[in-house]
């Protein structure tokens, strides 16, 4: 984005006049054939001035829920009712998303460990690059839609910059206003968006969708509600957010290991405070017999637990939230 006017928004080549709606695509490199390689992107210049969000999905390919978001949030958004600007791309990792993977098969990175981004570096490190200079680097705001993979997980929004960060505070206070009930509250792996804006003065948030095959209606809605808060409270359009009077916060997580192999049949439900010693699972043989019960290591929110319901011996059956703490 330019500057050169500021009542235009500009990304490459795609120009948004105040009031208007553009959709158009990023030029981000080229295919071995020489066929460009082109990302998404929506520009919405409200009628009114106001602060620029950046939202985008699908860093990872195989994390769909985002997309969805987004595709309900362009339905809703009239540029005659916003003020301010808008810069949305609905598929980040073109190259991921096409394989239906969460890595890039092109270089085999993971595109949120690429941020800002490099220049003369991998695909996915250059589609970082471009995006980060060419849009992120003048929002006010950013929201990266991700989801837990296709892993059950909780809905929540992690906050990835340390408490002693120069935008932990409004990292934090974004990742409630987003209202989904439940976050992260810890420092995340370098390269993460959620942590490199932050580090130029712009709060950021990943909220984490669920985990699912596909799309998953229920953390979907909680998406759209969480944009929708975002851009009521930061005044890009009107109405009052639905955010609730106390949000559980963690700061890390803490794998839930069987000692024995076989199948796990679960006796705790994602979302349940759990107690020090509380039992989650019995371990079957394959006999159907139980030869163990997994019990909680510590107190926390049990957060997320693997897709398939068997586990070899030292496996992981779900991972839980902890300390609790309020907000």
């Amino acid at each position: 984005m330019h500057k050169t006017n500021a009542n235009k928004l500009v990304i490459g080549s795609l120009v948004a006049e105040p009031g208007t709606r553009v959709e158009g695509r990023l030029s981000v490199g080229n295919m071995p054939d020489g066929t460009p390689i082109r990302v998404p992107v929506v520009l919405i210049n409200g009628k009114q001035p106001g602060k620029t969000l950046y939202l985008q999905a699908i860093s990872d390919g195989n994390e769909l829920n985002g997309i969805a978001v987004i595709h309900e949030i362009l339905s809703r958004i009239e540029p005659t009712e916003l003020s301010g600007k808008l810069i949305i791309v609905p598929v980040v990792n073109v190259h991921a998303f096409h394989a239906k993977q969460a890595y890039s098969p092109v270089d085999n990175v993971k595109m949120n460990r690429c941020f800002p981004g490099r220049s003369d570096g991998t695909s996915s490190e250059r589609i970082a690059y471009q995006l980060f200079e060419k849009a992120i680097r003048n929002a006010d705001y950013c929201i990266d839609l991700h989801q837990g993979g296709v892993q059950p997980m909780i809905d929540e929004v992690r906050v990835r910059v340390g408490e002693k960060h120069q935008c932990h505070s409004a990292c934090l206070a974004l990742a409630s206003v987003f209202g989904i009930g439940y976050i992260l509250d810890q420092k995340g792996p370098k390269g993460q968006l959620a942590q490199a804006a932050p580090d130029i003065g712009i709060p950021t948030i990943d909220p984490e969708l669920g985990g699912t095959h596909g799309w998953d209606a229920t953390s979907i809605n909680k998406g759209v509600r969480g944009v929708l808060n975002v851009l009521k409270q930061y005044q890009f359009i009107d109405g009052t957010p639905e955010i609730p009077d106390q949000q559980i916060v963690v700061n890390k997580f803490v794998s839930i290991l069987s000692n024995k192999g076989g199948f796990v049949y679960y006796k705790a439900k994602l979302y349940d405070k759990l107690e020090a010693r509380q039992p989650i699972a019995e371990i079957r043989d394959v006999f159907g017999h139980v030869s163990e019960v997994v019990r909680s290591p510590e107190e926390g929110i049990f957060w997320s637990h693997p897709v398939y319901p068997m586990v070899a011996s030292g496996g992981i059956i779900g991972k839980i939230g902890t300390p609790i703490s309020y907000l």
